[in-house]
Parts: structure tokens; sequence; C-alpha cells
């Protein structure tokens, strides 16, 4: 039988909960597709930074490493003061884990309302390969005279062939399994040194890949197109920040960030990759059983794509997107069910089998991409 060793990271707030959700779904996957699971409880998030004044240790990048991947919950506390979590865990393990890739898909999943007028799922399925390493969004910077009229930053872009590389190159391999269709998103005519740097990438790249079709636009046109034309979109290539803004804004179109998933994909083999729901810890209702787990769920779906286990995956995608086509929450009028409960009826419907799977799905595409 094959296993697969998972840290499980619930985190703060709602994330326990969505991820309890998000476990009940993987027994029943296991249950049905024959596989196993090995999961190790870690205690990462606020509670565990307030008792002991750690964040991510060296010792604790260790334990994790060995496993195959990392299922995250969700992070941050008023407790805490901002960005302290943010970066001492989850960027501390993107880098520690040499996490490459942030991977979004953004999908209107039929019968989930969405505030763009006239869109249709049909119209709005693509993914955004986001480099995770670099840019502006992890650099350090510095400052002089702060407090003072002389306060002066400075926040560095770094940008290396090698970095972009890899996640062009994963993004054309994903598109060579989708519809072929490749657009880089960044501000070259601006940012002309990274600029210039990212697009000379993708013109050797993509010489490796002569079926895939590619094109560029400028990150502010996106933001208009994205919610004009999503369907001009396949797979989007861009960098850390542009990635982070741009997914956003993504998110808005399928429906709002508690169905948004998101992976976080390291691609050697030498470490874990790591998978959330792209919310937040919602610490107001935390405990209150109103978080949606789809998010979760759907993020759940992508591990298991990313483990090989391609089937499986895009069940439990096929199982949430019909709990979520049923949910009177998505009309304004509450869940209509816990969170647990919400967890209970996907897990069922994997259970069940006869819902189909979804047309093109990532998650089922993301098994075909990291297989070696």
């Amino acid at each position: 039988m094959r296993s697969h060793s998972i840290a499980v990271l619930p985190g703060d707030g709602v994330g326990p909960e969505v991820t309890a959700a998000a476990l009940e779904v993987l027994d029943a996957a296991q249950e049905v597709f024959g596989f196993s699971t090995e999961r190790t409880d870690v205690p990462l998030g606020a509670d565990h930074y307030l008792e002991t004044g750690d964040l991510l240790t060296d010792d604790m990048v260790e334990r994790l490493r060995a496993h195959d991947a990392i299922l995250f919950g969700a992070i941050g506390s008023p407790r805490v003061r901002p960005g302290v979590l943010e970066r001492g865990i989850i960027l501390a393990l993107r880098g520690a884990m040499r996490q490459a890739i942030n991977l979004r898909p953004v999908r209107l999943y039929p019968g989930v309302p969405t505030p763009v007028d006239g869109l249709t799922p049909q119209r709005c399925d693509l993914v955004v390969v986001r480099e995770n390493t670099e840019g502006s969004y992890v650099a350090e910077g510095s400052a002089v005279h702060r407090g003072t009229p002389a306060w002066t930053a400075v926040q560095e872009s770094v940008n290396t062939w090698y970095a972009v590389e890899r996640a062009v190159d994963f993004a054309y391999r994903l598109a060579s399994v989708r519809r072929k269709r490749l657009t880089l998103c960044h501000k070259t005519n601006v940012l002309v040194e990274a600029g210039a740097l990212w697009s000379a990438v993708v013109e050797e790249v993509g010489q490796r890949y002569p079926d895939v079709e590619t094109d560029y636009v400028h990150v502010d046109a996106m933001c208009m197109h994205l919610p004009v034309s999503p369907e001009r979109f396949d797979v989007v290539v861009t960098d850390n920040l542009f990635g982070d803004i741009v997914t956003d804004l993504g998110a808005v179109l399928q429906g709002g960030l508690g169905v948004a998933a998101s992976g976080n994909l390291h691609l050697g083999g030498e470490a874990p990759s790591m998978f959330e729901p792209v919310h937040g810890s919602a610490p107001d209702i935390a405990g209150r059983g109103w978080a949606n787990p789809a998010g979760a769920c759907l993020s759940l779906a992508l591990m298991l794509g990313h483990l090989g286990e391609g089937e499986a995956a895009a069940s439990v995608e096929a199982a949430t997107a019909r709990v979520l086509a049923d949910l009177p929450a998505l009309a304004g009028e509450g869940m209509g069910a816990s969170t647990a409960e919400l967890g209970q009826r996907v897990a069922a419907l994997v259970r069940d089998g006869s819902t189909p799977a979804v047309e093109g799905s990532l998650m089922s595409q993301l098994a075909r991409v990291m297989s070696p």
C-alpha cells in the first residue's frame, strides 16, 4: 500500500477547525483509493510562540523535512504583533523548505456566486504560478533615521535566473497538460532590469515547449482583464509580490477567500511541499463552527495531486465543488451546517464515489506534472 508522511500544522483561529474537516475528507480518500498516511501534529502558531518564544527553529525544520507534505490551517492572532508569525513561520517555512512555487488555482465552480456580473464557470478556470522565494516580497530591506523627517527606507527586489527559470519551467510544464497557453505577468516598462530577466527566461524556456502559446500582460492590465475576461488566461506566471496581489483578485472572481486553495511546492524531492487555504485565521469566529472548510478541502486535493494520488485528488475536488453548490451560505443565508458537518458531507461524497470529476481538474493535472 502506498503511504505518505504528512505534517499537520493546524495553526490559529479557525485553522484547527478547517484542518480537522480536511483530515476527515483525507480519511475517506484513503479508504476509497487505497493509500495510507502517517500524520504528525506540529504545534506551530501563536500559542506555541507565546508559551516558548519560538517561531521556526532549526530543530523544527529538520523534523518537518522528514515528511512528504505539510497540511497547514491558518496563522495569526491579535495577541501577536502583525508580521511576526507570518514572517517567522510561513515565509520562513517557504524558504527553509525551498518551496519554489506558490500555486493558486482561480476556478469558479458551478453554483458558487461571484460578484462579477455575467461570469460563468466555463469562463473562469486559470492557475497562477507565483515565484515563491525572491522579489521584494521576501527582501529584508533597511532603514535609517527612523522616526525623524529624514526617515529613509530601502526595500530591495532580488531576481535570479535560477529561481525565475524554476518557476517558468514549471509553469510551461503545467500549461502543456492544460490548454497550452502561458502568460507572463510583470511590469517590464517600469521594472526594466527585473522585467528584462523575466522576459529573457520566458523566451529561452519557451523554446522547450513549442506547443505552448506564450503572451505577456502588465500587472496593472491584468487587474483590468481578469474580472472582465478571465477566459483569456490559462497558466499565468509572475513574480512573488505581483502574484500575491493578483491571486487575491482572482479569489474574488471564484467566490471569495473561503473557497481559495494554495500550494507551496518544493520541486526537488528533498523537502516537503506545503498546502493551505488562502483565508486567514479569523479569530473573531474561531470555535463557532462558522468557517467554510472548502479552501482547506481543495488544498488537500492539491496535496494529493502533488503526492501522485491523482484519482483521489480529483474526487476530493469534485466532492467539495458539489457541497459548495448546495451551500445556502453562498446566497447570504448562512452555511446551513457547521464546519465539521460540511467536512462530513464532502467525505461522504468521496466515499460514495458517484460525483463526476471536474472537467480539466488541476488537481489531477498536478499529479501528471509532478510525476518523475
